[in-house]
């Protein structure tokens, strides 16, 4: 969707702007988002205890809580692209906040595994960010403002790590029961996430010209039933799914990651849940900046090399990252683990941000679409992974050491990702015409 008025620069500062607006509250948004979607897994070594789970449970419940997110993606993405951001994104959160609110009442892993299927609903969120401001901002800033956006929503996932701990502790000091401590934490995010749903509705529009409805009563939009086909039209497209086993290989394994770091910790480095959480939010915590690097980079070295340097640069960062996981599985030593953790985490989340440095440049006309089919290779990558840690003779170590030779031959795939002379001219005529305007 090529709309005007894009933004060719981001101002942190700015919050006046519906394009800085948006840029803000999704990333806000995302950021409960995955606070919820991951609310539990800091907890688990409690809940494990509690309902009494098998380490093959364990591993359902890891998968569980990234599995219907695949299908809720593909179908978010053309939604997006049909009704707009804002009152999808508006309802999926008020939708994602019941599961989170009410997985304390869980009695047995039937139930707990039903509320984690639910809440895996949420993290359909990404592709609305991504969405929203792919729209918003000009191809000279596309992928700083992807990247930081989604950077800063996951870095939820590192906060969570240490935040739901201590909301656990706390509850715990007052009801005097870890088995109904960690049912009342887990209310918490909920309520955020249920107020933030009418937030992004009233904060946010859905274009930089405003929604998709007035839009398309002006003509300035495809009506309704000219938009349709749009998925279709994505999923022909051999780039979309080059771009969607890439990005099973780093946010997939960014999810798995998230849901097992914390009882990694635990179980062979025999430290406390407290210290566990702490040591594995740093995964997360890389989010503050990594993954805008990644995005940063991408915009760089399109600047030099066009879109064809967007795609040598997610090649070679996605081969570091499965070198670094590899690096990481045979730590054995707090001391290493942590720093190479660092250095992984770094590399993961940077070749997110490349991912999505490309995105937007494959198919305007369905960009909902291919983000929806792209960000769901994230949660198939984390499905696929998940498989390694319900293995009972299988010890997780060597199931981080397997996904390093998973990312590194998804790293060459990445080559196979071209675009035509024609799209790279269009990409460019595109910028300075954008660039021009904004000086005028």
């Amino acid at each position: 969707m090529d709309f005007k008025n894009k933004a060719t620069r981001i101002n942190l500062l700015d919050w006046k702007t519906p394009q800085m607006r948006a840029f803000h509250v999704t990333w806000i948004a995302f950021f409960l988002a995955f606070f919820g979607w991951f609310g539990v897994s800091p907890l688990m070594a409690v809940i494990r205890e509690d309902l009494q789970l098998t380490q093959q449970q364990v591993g359902d419940t890891i998968i569980a809580g990234v599995f219907i997110t695949i299908i809720a993606r593909l179908i978010i993405g053309p939604m997006t692209d049909r009704f707009g951001p804002r009152r999808v994104y508006a309802a999926l959160l008020v939708f994602g906040s019941l599961p989170v609110m009410f997985i304390g009442l869980s009695q047995d892993f039937a139930q707990f595994m039903l509320f984690r299927l639910m809440i895996g609903v949420i993290g359909a969120s990404f592709v609305v960010t991504q969405f929203h401001t792919s729209v918003m901002f000009a191809p000279n800033v596309v992928g700083t403002a992807n990247a930081t956006t989604a950077g800063w929503g996951n870095l939820g996932g590192g906060v969570t790590q240490v935040v739901m701990p201590q909301i656990f502790l706390l509850v715990v000091s007052v009801v005097g029961s870890q088995v109904l401590g960690w049912r009342v934490a887990m209310a918490i995010p909920g309520i955020a996430l249920f107020v933030m749903g009418f937030a992004y509705y009233f904060l946010t529009q859905d274009a930089p010209d405003g929604d998709f409805k007035d839009l398309r009563a002006r003509g300035e939009m495809p009506s309704l039933v000219k938009s349709r086909g749009g998925f279709r039209e994505a999923a022909k497209d051999p780039r979309v799914w080059a771009l969607f086993f890439l990005y099973a290989a780093c946010f997939g394994i960014e999810l798995t990651l998230n849901g097992t770091l914390a009882l990694y910790f635990v179980d062979n480095f025999s430290v406390d849940i407290a210290t566990a959480g702490l040591i594995a939010s740093l995964f997360g915590l890389m989010n503050l900046f990594a993954r805008s690097l990644g995005g940063i980079f991408s915009d760089r070295f399109a600047k030099s090399s066009g879109l064809r340097g967007r795609v040598r640069f997610l090649f070679v960062i996605t081969l570091l990252e499965g070198v670094m996981l590899l690096l990481f599985s045979r730590a054995e030593v707090l001391i290493l683990a942590i720093p190479l953790l660092i250095l992984f985490s770094t590399a993961v989340q940077m070749s997110e941000g490349a991912t999505y440095g490309i995105v937007p440049f494959i198919n305007k006309r369905a960009l909902g679409s291919v983000s929806g089919i792209v960000g769901a290779g994230g949660n198939f990558g984390a499905v696929m992974t998940g498989l390694l840690f319900r293995q009972p003779d299988l010890a997780w170590s060597d199931a981080y050491l397997v996904m390093g030779f998973l990312v590194i031959g998804c790293s060459f795939i990445a080559l196979a990702v071209r675009f035509s002379p024609t799209e790279e001219a269009a990409v460019e005529r595109e910028i300075e015409e954008r660039m021009a305007v904004s000086a005028a």
